[in-house]
């Protein structure tokens, strides 16, 4: 037996500015079944994560709220468990960044890396918005991509080419907070000299020594270089990296730097080891006996660090980070595991758009959170690669794999044991199928290695696979005809015990993937579900309660709001008989509807933040609409919305204006593109004798997101 191995392992924090939404709960249970998968394997996990507290969203939401940021960070921490534990997801620690561990130990680490030589300061001229009378973070401006030239990037790095780079390289900068364009005021600021050689020639072998998945490690390796890019322009590798903001700002003080804090992702991955210091503590705090020290934990040669994150954060956890943890003289990550992006009907998640699956609305359904964790784990690999929700495959891989090739396995066998022979087990005879049984357990290596590498799709394929042997076995024994005669009772007997310990093998295999089947399976055979590869029999089994329902219809559908439906004017008989020119606006007042029907059209205020003429169309603006939609690290998200009021505007005579638009309209796709609303325009029904078309505005006062009731 190999020596247990000693595993750390995380997730990347959520930012603590809403709440959990699918794509959360994709990444924490595919490190959730990672780490079950060692522990039956033997090995010591220990598997945290924190709220990501600090930084301007949360303070600005905060604002909003009348609320403390520390008020508010502590509300939506609240509301973490009813995820976490709806979906058997089993961190040992949830901590936060604001925490006393996380501020001393961003503060150490940055002290560390002073006295390395790697910390210089320097004044530069940083955007400052006139109309909120504050500086801007990085992530608070928005404009073209230095390098690549895509529009609406944020003022740090581009996720479309994966440049780094400096708020002021950004084209056409605007703010985020306000629309306003900011002015350029000078501040000093402290850096982390990711440039120096030192740093570049240990990322240099770091990120390529096979720590990352290949093509993540491809990626990384094009930021090391001086090379020229398609449109002329160079890149020239690593730069340094601005690690501090100016007041106000919610996060940690530098040391010996008055109104001056760590920018929220220095201090962030630091809440990895805050985490685990917090959960050791605790431990030691309760210890009757031994205990380990922070310290002393992390000093184990031992010891295996792991992360899991999403691919829009791999900039700041495959440079920063370990060259933050390697010159303060800490212990790096011995891989981080990259994981793609989850969309909905191969759609980005939006609720609004009827493309969004709300977790806590699953759970509400009553829907069995196993069953979105094996259809995910169907689905995931050891690639950075997107995968998707549909609801079709979801229902077609529960009802016809999971609950019709898997748990019928039990269900056709417990039955005539219970009745037949008072639920007692017989020993299979070689020649009464040992060797289908052999097969089963000859199949622990090679799916040990696909939840080891993390290729959880090539594992649900395989113990599908072992499935459909069992239950070719079933038709071939026929355990319904051998029940009719006695003569055949020993081999019923025989069959039937066959299926069951099948049964336990498979059930031991899907065990990091449907934990609580497994705990139900465990009391219904008595056989431990928490150990990888036991090969003890069953001797027997309790009364046989159904393990599984199968995916109902209804809830499927429940579960995804309906896409918003056009509204079909029709006119009355008695406005048909009226001429047009009677008629308000050229055309009859539509169908009374109810209050509820009106309820269901999300009228939302929208900013026009961006608009251009439509090559190859006379009638269409493309609009980029700001209507208060962000992701969960507080990036603004926007709508791209084709209108039909070209010839009445100018983009100039939109851009920066305020304007309603239909927010859960579903989305359309276009010659153009895909058009994800409608804006709100009034014409007369006749243009050619009242030619015009007037766009709505709102009165001054009203922001973006606002609903109109």
């Amino acid at each position: 037996m190999t020596r247990p191995r000693k595993l750390f392992v995380t997730t990347a924090l959520p930012y603590a500015n809403g709440k959990f939404h699918i794509g959360h709960i994709m990444e924490y249970i595919q490190a959730d079944i990672w780490v079950r998968f060692q522990r039956m394997q033997g090995h010591e996990v220990n598997f945290v994560c924190a709220d990501d507290a600090h930084g301007a969203p949360i303070m600005i939401a905060a604002e909003k709220a009348g609320l403390t940021p520390q008020q508010f960070v502590a509300g939506i921490a609240a509301g973490r468990p009813q995820y976490l534990n709806g979906f058997h997801i089993a961190f040992d620690n949830w901590h936060s960044t604001d925490a006393p561990e996380n501020h001393a130990l961003a503060q150490q680490i940055y002290r560390d890396l002073k006295a390395n030589g790697l910390i210089a300061s320097k004044t530069i001229a940083q955007f400052f918005d006139p109309e909120k009378g504050m500086f801007l973070p990085d992530r608070y401006v928005l404009g073209q991509c230095p390098k690549c030239h895509t529009p609406d990037q944020y003022g740090d790095n581009c996720e479309a080419c994966g440049a780094v780079y400096a708020p002021t390289d950004l084209i056409a900068p605007r703010s985020a907070l306000s629309g306003a364009t900011p002015v350029l005021k000078n501040a000093e600021h402290f850096f982390f000299r990711l440039s120096d050689p030192r740093c570049v020639a240990f990322l240099e072998s770091w990120t390529q020594d096979g720590r990352l998945q290949p093509e993540v490690a491809n990626k990384v390796k094009e930021w090391f270089s001086v090379r020229t890019n398609p449109d002329g322009s160079t890149s020239e590798g690593l730069g340094d990296w601005d690690i501090s903001r100016d007041a106000p700002y919610f996060g940690i003080e530098i040391p010996d730097a008055p109104g001056k804090y760590f920018y929220v992702w220095l201090d962030a991955p630091v809440g990895y080891l805050a985490a685990l210091k917090n959960l050791l503590d605790k431990r030691s705090a309760q210890a009757q006996g031994e205990s380990i020290s922070f310290a002393d934990y992390m000093a184990q040669p031992a010891l295996e660090q792991y992360h899991f994150i999403g691919k829009d954060i791999v900039t700041f956890h495959t440079l920063f980070w370990p060259a933050m943890l390697h010159f303060s003289g800490r212990k790096v990550p011995d891989k981080i595991f990259v994981h793609g992006f989850l969309t909905v009907k191969e759609e980005k998640m939006s609720k609004s758009r009827g493309t969004g699956l709300d977790p806590l609305k699953y759970l509400a359904l009553g829907m069995n959170p196993e069953w979105l964790r094996y259809y995910l784990a169907t689905k995931l690999s050891g690639k950075n690669e997107d995968i998707d929700f549909n609801p079709s495959d979801f229902m077609a891989r529960v009802n016809s794999d999971l609950v019709g090739k898997y748990i019928n396995i039990a269900s056709r066998a417990a039955g005539f044991l219970s009745k037949r022979f008072a639920g007692q087990l017989t020993h299979v005879k070689p020649e009464g199928g040992a060797a289908l049984m052999h097969v089963l357990h000859a199949a622990a290596l090679p799916l040990a290695q696909c939840y080891e590498d993390r290729e959880y799709g090539k594992a649900m394929r395989e113990i599908m696979v072992l499935a459909d042997r069992v239950n070719a076995y079933v038709d071939a024994n026929k355990p319904w005809e051998l029940a009719k005669n006695p003569l055949h009772e020993q081999q019923l007997h025989q069959v039937c015990s066959l299926l069951i310990n099948a049964f336990a093998v498979l059930t031991r295999y899907l065990a990091p993937v449907l934990p609580q089947l497994a705990q139900a399976v465990q009391g219904f055979t008595g056989q431990r579900m928490t150990h990888w590869q036991d090969r003890q029999d069953v001797q027997s089994i309790a009364p046989y309660e159904h393990l599984m329902q199968r995916v109902d219809e209804a809830q499927l559908l429940a579960l995804f709001e309906p896409a918003a439906e056009a509204a079909k004017a029709a006119q009355t008989p008695d406005a048909i008989e009226n001429s047009a020119s009677q008629l308000p606006g050229g055309e009859a007042i539509a169908p009374t509807i109810s209050i509820d029907d009106f309820a269901k059209i999300d009228l939302r205020i929208a900013k026009i933040v961006n608009c251009e003429a439509v090559e190859g169309s006379t009638k269409l603006l493309r609009l980029t609409l700001d209507v208060g939609e962000s992701d969960a690290h507080g990036r603004l998200l926007t709508r791209n919305v084709f209108s039909g009021i070209a010839s009445a505007y100018t983009p100039e005579d939109l851009i920066g204006q305020l304007t309603v638009m239909v927010a859960n309209l579903a989305p359309r796709k276009m010659k153009f593109g895909l058009s994800e609303g409608m804006v709100l325009a009034a014409s007369h029904a006749d243009d050619k004798a009242q030619p015009g078309i007037y766009i709505l505005k709102p009165w001054p006062g009203a922001q973006p997101g606002m609903r109109i009731h």
